[in-house]
């Protein structure tokens, strides 16, 4: 017998506690709430929705962390002046026009749409599965407030970041933070940490780059692993990211049997006037085609967990010019794990893991 009226059979139906006045408001079932977060994506490629999404990304202080008074004037007369235009000009070369939506959105809800598959299996309706954007929408506010309207008395927050950096993981903790702030009956929570060194996670980064090379026509020379890139002066003050990011190239070298010469580390997306982690990307392939003759490289973006502005076109596009314009001659771009079958496995790997003691396994 649980607190609630057994004759009623619904287990999501809200209900009044046995015992209780009549007149006591209904609650939900508790549940457990499994809340994805990713990035964020503009409503469009028009000005004022790329100008909105551009805004609140880039007045984030986890992201840019000038000076409001030095910083603010510039990102309003100038940044966002101009830049709406050619950002929305970026998203429209990769949009996704039949669903009216950018590709990170599309593929987030297919990796939602496969961990809730999985999670229904193993734990019923014990478990609400959704996900939520940092900059955007669906905002985190928002996914919360539907989560502890759904009885969800305990959330598992997840940050599709595989490598802690303050201005990816620290800003999607902050904001989930603040949103639980308003909640009048404040679900538990907990945060699932960086799994940049993860077993299964690592697996199926090896899978993906051992099929892409088993299609090739001709084996690439190198593999470049690209991060996405922050200022230097961030690894100075203590952020790991940088440490991270080369663990996991080193992880995956070593599971795919390969020699130190075969991978390269490299950090792109580079913003503003300071130096960032190097070396550069857009760089690094034109120096492999121009001082060391090589002709064919493959390109992978562990740091991301699904394909988006940054790998369909500043990859596919920027970089792959680059390395065509500097003598390359065959460019492989290796798709972000998404919604593959290895990746969903791994992800609910470490789900289930911080799952314990809140739900039977």
């Amino acid at each position: 017998m649980t607190m609630f009226d057994a004759q009623n059979d619904d287990p999501t139906e809200a209900k009044c506690p046995v015992h209780a006045a009549p007149d006591h408001p209904k609650i939900k079932p508790a549940r457990v709430g499994i809340l994805l977060a990713n990035l964020g994506t503009p409503d469009g490629t028009d000005y004022w929705s790329m100008r909105r999404y551009l805004n609140e990304f880039l007045s984030d202080k986890r992201v840019v962390d000038y000076s409001a008074w030095l910083w603010q004037p510039l990102l309003q007369l100038i940044i966002l002046t101009k830049r709406p235009f050619s950002s929305g000009a970026a998203y429209r070369s990769i949009w996704n026009t039949e669903a009216d939506e950018s590709p990170l959105l599309t593929i987030t809800k297919a990796q939602t749409a496969a961990i809730k598959a999985e999670m229904e299996q193993r734990y019923g309706t014990d478990v609400r599965v959704d996900f939520c954007m940092r900059y955007g929408n669906p905002s985190t506010k928002s996914k919360v407030r539907e989560m502890v309207e759904a009885g969800c008395t305990k959330i598992l927050f997840f940050p599709l970041y595989p490598h802690y950096a303050g201005a990816t993981s620290a800003t999607a903790n902050d904001q989930f933070f603040r949103a639980l702030m308003e909640e009048k009956w404040q679900p538990i929570a907990r945060v699932v940490e960086p799994y940049f060194a993860e077993p299964t996670y690592i697996d199926a980064l090896a899978q993906s780059i051992e099929k892409a090379y088993a299609e090739a026509e001709t084996r690439p020379e190198k593999l470049v692993c690209s991060y996405h890139g922050v200022p230097e002066r961030y690894l100075r003050e203590g952020d790991p990211y940088h440490c991270q990011c080369q663990k996991t190239s080193r992880l995956l070298k070593e599971r795919l049997g390969w020699d130190d010469t075969d991978i390269v580390t490299t950090f792109q997306s580079r913003f503003g006037p300071e130096e960032w982690l190097k070396p550069y990307t857009v760089n690094e392939v034109a120096r492999l085609a121009e001082e060391d003759g090589i002709k064919n490289i493959a390109v992978c973006a562990p740091a991301f967990s699904a394909d988006c502005i940054e790998t369909l076109e500043e990859i596919n596009e920027e970089i792959k010019e680059s390395f065509e314009e500097a003598g390359g001659e065959h460019f492989t771009y290796i798709p972000c794990l998404n919604d593959d079958d290895a990746h969903i496995s791994a992800l609910c790997s470490i789900i289930d893991r911080n799952l314990l003691g809140w739900v039977n396994q």
